[in-house]
């Protein structure tokens, strides 16, 4: 018989690098997750993935055991990275911080794929220029 899903966190975390504190321990202690156990067993399945945030979606179950799917890096981290800025503009519209080629956009459409809810990498390109636009970044 199946396990019943009880509880699904959705979670941000740095890759390799999690810590029992502020962030995880309300949430996964509320679904009563070890979180000496998850803290370790994420950063051994992380570890190559330091310095990037890693989505992370837990599915608990009633027996209290979990299961975790790991999703690619935000887009809007992979175009603060490719760019190596601090962070996206507060005024979107009117100040820009830099400019993306199409090269760069459909790398970073490529490497997104596998999480968005499209196969065609046309519409994934769309989806990153769109996030670019909403940080003040032009695509040339």
């Amino acid at each position: 018989m199946a396990k019943k899903v009880t509880k699904m966190l959705k979670l941000q975390i740095p890759g390799g690098k999690a810590v029992p504190g502020q962030a995880l321990g309300p949430a996964l202690g509320s679904a009563g997750i070890n979180i000496g156990e998850f803290v370790k067993r994420f950063n051994d399945e992380t570890k190559t993935r330091v310095g990037e945030t890693v989505p992370t979606i837990i599915e608990v179950y009633d027996d209290r055991s979990y299961k975790m799917i790991y999703k690619t890096e935000p887009a809007s981290q992979m175009i603060i990275k490719t760019l190596k800025i601090e962070k996206g503009s507060g005024k979107p519209n009117s100040a820009k911080v830099g400019a993306l080629t199409k090269a760069q956009v459909k790398a970073i459409a490529e490497k997104k794929l596998p999480d968005l809810n499209t196969t065609d990498i046309n519409a994934a390109m769309r989806m990153v220029e769109g996030t670019a636009r909403n940080m003040g970044v032009d695509v040339k």
